[in-house]
């Protein structure tokens, strides 16, 4: 154990000194860009129109602090990356179904897992459905999801053993009343319920092997398989979590009915205009944004968030307030979040951009308003057949998602 944490520590020094850097590199570029935008505003103060030099320079600048900004993710990410099974003191149970699983990966034995399995009275005993993976690899597949895949990171996370999640909601709220000590208790109305139904749908990643990376022993196979499957597992489901149909898929947030905010109903998510075709008022422009922070009730405005792709951000970057300080504010660690007004800003690239009648900015309680549903289990199937020489592996879980509380997310909607 001492030896492995003498090896790791240069790795983690290292680690922090890349990270650090990109910071630097990322905050002087913000610096850059504020004072490139504060030239230019002066330049149309004095002027009809800009400077095209400095426009130019100034979108570089922009593009610039999005690349930064994407290099230090990726760093902080690694860095938050634990080891598999180094930790802590585990059961004869748990080393005997990870000795088993590995030996499956490896080598396509599959006695020893089917007999664990069985013994467990496990649904994922069935060859031909494949073997689930050991609990380790299991929370650490989802634990990298929720770092990269920044609507579950943002939503209530529910596990269930079934198919699909049934839950009931109290439309118009709990019925209630006052009484006196000594007084009857008389029958309150009964509340209106509505039930919302969370189907869970088969989400698969078929990672290749050669059977070299097999057969070497010093390959960490859990590792390996952790780090094919969580960036395809994520992509699509940050995809479903925004835009998905709830076709063979979760249904995203964007894909359910809409109403200018004036008239909200249950069952639809609220829109604020911004009052131009395809971009910010002329005028203005923040006003949109003040507008949907209080078209949110307090109780889920206190845990809300701004979710934007990072060319929705760009164009926010320049806005300032009326005393001249820039409202979106850049993280203050490595590790943190941008804010805009006070609130956090999560970057979802599956968002969409600002086009006419685009809904590209997203603000809510997002733990109150999204729910994604977690079936128990992540199951792997060894295919050493379909593409030789390589060994592929058909992995699969099960996923659902949708809107729970349509009150507490509004969309920012880029119309007249």
């Amino acid at each position: 154990m001492h030896n492995g944490t003498n090896r790791r520590a240069p790795e983690i020094k290292q680690d922090s000194a890349s990270i650090k850097g990109a910071f630097a590199d990322f905050m002087g570029a913000f610096e850059a860009f504020r004072e490139t935008n504060d030239r230019r505003l002066g330049e149309l103060e004095r002027r009809a129109s800009g400077d095209v030099v400095t426009d130019e320079k100034l979108a570089r600048i922009d593009t610039a602090m999005d690349e930064h900004k994407r290099v230090l993710d990726e760093l902080v990410l690694k860095r938050a990356r634990p080891s598999l099974g180094r930790g802590g003191a585990e059961s004869m149970e748990t080393l005997e179904h990870k000795g088993a699983f590995e030996s499956y990966l490896r080598h396509g034995d599959e006695g020893r897992l089917r007999q664990l399995e069985a013994k467990a009275f496990s649904y994922g005993s069935d060859p031909d459905g494949g073997y689930l993976v050991p609990d380790e690899l299991d929370a650490e597949i989802g634990k990298r999801l929720a770092d990269i895949s920044p609507i579950r990171s943002l939503a209530t996370v529910r596990q269930v053993s079934g198919a699909v999640l049934k839950k009931p909601f109290a439309v118009s709220g709990m019925a209630v009343g006052w009484v006196g000590e000594t007084e009857a208790r008389p029958q309150t109305d009964a509340p209106k319920l509505a039930e919302m139904q969370f189907p869970t749908m088969e989400l698969y990643a078929m990672p290749a092997a050669t059977a070299s990376l097999l057969d070497d022993a010093a390959v960490d196979l859990d590792g390996w398989m952790t780090a094919e499957v969580e960036a395809a597992f994520a992509e699509q489901e940050g995809a479903a979590f925004v835009n998905g149909d709830g076709v063979k898929k979760p249904k995203g947030f964007l894909n359910y009915p809409t109403v200018d905010n004036a008239d909200w109903a249950w069952g639809k998510l609220g829109t604020i205009a911004t009052g131009a075709a395809g971009a910010f008022a002329g005028a203005d422009p923040s006003d949109t944004l003040i507008e949907a922070i209080y078209a949110l009730k307090a109780g889920h405005r206190r845990n809300a968030s701004f979710v934007m792709n990072r060319k929705t951000q760009g164009v926010i970057r320049a806005f300032k307030d009326a005393d001249g300080h820039y409202l979106w504010q850049p993280p203050a660690s490595a590790d943190g979040q941008a804010s805009l007004m006070g609130f956090p800003v999560v970057e979802a690239e599956d968002m969409p951009d600002i086009a006419e009648d685009a809904d590209a900015i997203a603000f809510g309680d997002f733990k109150r308003g999204y729910l994604v549903v977690d079936r128990a289990g992540v199951r792997v199937l060894r295919d050493p057949y379909s593409a030789k020489p390589y060994v592929l592996f058909y992995t699969t879980k099960r996923v659902g998602g949708g809107v729970q509380n349509f009150e507490a997310i509004k969309l920012i909607r880029f119309s007249a």
